[in-house]
Parts: structure tokens; C-alpha cells; sequence
């Protein structure tokens, strides 16, 4: 697997627009996309630094993967996402060497992307995400 850069890093966040503003103001960034991802039980806010995105996360659900995360662990970096071409090829070789899959196949995630996840147990504890944008 050669990533061609970090596509994004996740943040969860207790309350999506406060965070915006905090990025906004402190750092100048625009926020270009807000999104629900219902069946992730997420809203997302995106923003552009160089070819890297920030994308803030907020739970929709307590029971939802952030709204356990922030209960777990507190508000902070949830995931860091890696852009690849042929997602279904990258999942593959990621499983023939011996890493542990959250996601066997590709699913639609926010910002227009396919995504899948690789599970912590086996990425040094980082939650590791794998993006492609069929649309670039």
C-alpha cells in the first residue's frame, strides 16, 4: 500500500459548531462542507490546509462509534486518513499482511469519498482510514 498523502485527519468534537468557529477564527480556515453521515452516526465539518484536509466529527448518537469515543477517550484526534487509488486492491494487501480489517469492502463516507478503516489492534493503536475519490 503507497498512499499518495494524508487525505485527512479526524477530530472528534463534543460540539461541531463551536469547534468550526474555533478553527475558523484562531487559524483562518474556512469550513467548505458540513455533512451528516447517518449511518456512520456522525456530522462533519471539513477544512482545506495544502492537499490535507481537518475534518471535525461530531456524534449524532451517544451509542454511535464518536459519541463512544468522546465518552472512552474525551475530544481529540480520532483517525488519520491515507488517499489511495483502488481501495479494494489496498484492502486486500492490507489483509494479506496480517492486518486486522474493520471494513472488508469499501462504504460511501462524507466529502465524496470511499472509504474503510484498518483496525487499531493491528496499526500500532492508531485507527488508520483508507480514502479514494473516484471523482478525481
Amino acid at each position: 500500500m503507497k498512499p499518495s498523502h494524508i487525505e485527512h485527519i479526524g477530530i472528534a468534537v463534543a460540539d461541531l459548531e463551536s469547534a468550526i468557529t474555533l478553527y475558523e477564527k484562531v487559524f483562518g480556515l474556512n469550513c467548505y462542507n458540513i455533512e451528516e453521515v447517518a449511518d456512520q452516526k456522525v456530522r462533519t465539518a471539513f477544512f482545506m490546509i495544502g492537499e490535507t484536509k481537518i475534518e471535525l466529527l461530531e456524534s449524532t448518537d451517544p451509542e454511535g462509534p464518536i459519541g463512544k469515543f468522546i465518552e472512552k477517550r474525551g475530544e481529540g484526534i480520532h483517525h488519520i486518513a491515507f488517499a489511495v487509488k483502488n481501495i479494494e486492491e489496498h484492502l486486500k494487501h492490507a489483509e494479506e499482511q496480517g492486518v486486522k480489517l474493520i471494513d472488508s469492502k469499501p462504504r460511501k463516507g462524507a466529502d465524496g469519498l470511499d472509504i474503510a478503516f484498518l483496525h487499531p489492534k493491528s496499526t500500532s493503536g492508531v485507527l488508520i482510514e483508507i480514502c479514494e475519490n473516484k471523482n478525481r
